[in-house]
């Protein structure tokens, strides 16, 4: 398969750009957008007409690639893309930007995603229009139609084969808080103790209000470009080492159903690990730091098994252990993620791990951290990367 053979450390992300997230921008979508790529471009020193690519994804709760660009005053796109997809994406879409710049299709590439992701289109919120078509017409006479139900079904699975419990789940979301604490980004400033999460609302059981990722209104951007073009940038290339993308029978037909999906204990990071660990000519020792797709406490422990952290059915007791705080033996999450940080739909998961690979993590540094790994997902398909600071063949 093509992931197999990615020539590593051929591109690397030079940009980070953000806006500041909240709950009520007060701005369009546009303004968001334009906001973060502009600051990416900033970031690497770079001048508008040095970018020639822009990369989108969104659940029609965005805006164009173009309109972007435009706005931006790119004089010439030799390659845009948008895709309508979700958490799965952000990985990929650096994937691909990698290998734009790679063969020279393009000089330097944006990745973003904005959304006002809770004043205005709420993802699986109740101004969806739900049509009871292909798998939704099984679902819906239910009343089975939002992630948290759908999530809920593979997390309680996992309690009931491996004995993983609440005070677990509430351990990624307590460390994820503290994490936060040290991100002058994070959207939610306030620790949270054991007491706090078990007197948050159930939503649908075994989920709390604290297991699940925050809504919000902001943007994320990355600017990719050749490693040798990074050189001449203003800040540290993080080179991506490995990168891939992993699908295929067993999704169904629309991003969260499962009904086709053997085993509910684990999640696409069990193939994807392989893919990546086996295309870096790493193992999971290697790895300094984690940044794992976190729309659900659950998804990380998916995460740590999938990636080889752990066993099998042990990421409940291995989070709740402190070995994935920062001073643990492998950080994960170490801006919040999207339990604290800010829901940007998995850009702000990836950008987190570039900006502990700089060194530029203040207060929630990884001392000494050389490789990180990063998922994009939560279901059976979804992206990745292993990205390095250093340059390397």
């Amino acid at each position: 398969m093509v992931q197999d053979h990615y020539k590593p450390n051929r591109s690397a992300i030079v940009g980070i750009g953000s806006t500041d997230y909240s709950t009520e921008s007060g701005r369009s979508v546009l303004s968001l957008a334009v906001e973060c790529c502009r600051k990416a471009v900033e970031d690497a020193g770079l001048q508008a007409h040095e970018v020639d690519g822009v990369l989108t994804f969104n659940a029609g709760d965005s805006v164009s690639a173009e309109a972007v660009a435009n706005s931006l005053g790119l004089p010439e796109l030799n390659y845009v893309m948008e895709w309508y997809a979700g958490g799965f994406a952000p990985s990929a879409l650096v994937q691909l930007a990698g290998m734009l710049t790679a063969t020279g299709t393009c000089k330097s590439v944006l990745i973003f995603r904005a959304m006002n992701g809770r004043s205005g289109y709420r993802l699986g919120g109740t101004d969806w229009s739900f049509k009871a078509d292909g798998m939704w017409q099984y679902r819906m006479p239910y009343g089975y139609l939002t992630y948290p139900q759908t999530m809920a079904m593979w997390c309680r699975r996992h309690m009931i084969q491996y004995g993983t419990t609440s005070e677990q789940l509430a351990s990624i979301a307590i460390n994820q808080r503290k994490n936060a604490l040290f991100n002058e980004k994070a959207m939610m400033k306030k620790s949270i103790s054991l007491d706090d999460y078990f007197n948050s609302k159930i939503i649908v059981e075994p989920f709390r209000v604290l297991d699940l990722c925050l809504e919000t209104d902001g943007g994320c951007a990355l600017l990719v470009t050749s490693a040798e073009r990074s050189e001449d940038c203003r800040r540290k290339p993080v080179f991506i080492k490995a990168a891939a993308y992993v699908g295929g029978p067993g999704i169904g037909s629309d991003w969260a159903d499962f009904f086709l999906w053997d085993d509910l204990t684990e999640n696409f990071t069990v193939s994807l690990g392989k893919k990546l660990y086996r295309q870096a000519g790493l193992t999971p020792d290697d790895i300094d730091v984690a940044q794992i797709y976190d729309c659900f406490t659950h998804t990380v422990i998916l995460g740590l098994e999938g990636l080889g952290f752990c066993k099998k059915g042990e990421g409940g007791s291995f989070a709740a252990s402190g070995e994935t705080a920062l001073s643990g033996t492998i950080p994960v999450n170490t801006g919040g993620g999207m339990l604290s940080e800010a829901y940007i739909h998995g850009m702000n998961v990836v950008a987190e791990a570039a900006v502990q690979l700089r060194g530029m993590g203040n207060d929630r540094q990884v001392q000494h951290a050389t490789h990180a790994i990063v998922t994009s997902g939560a279901w059976q398909a979804g992206s990745g990367m292993i990205l390095t600071n250093e340059k390397g063949t």
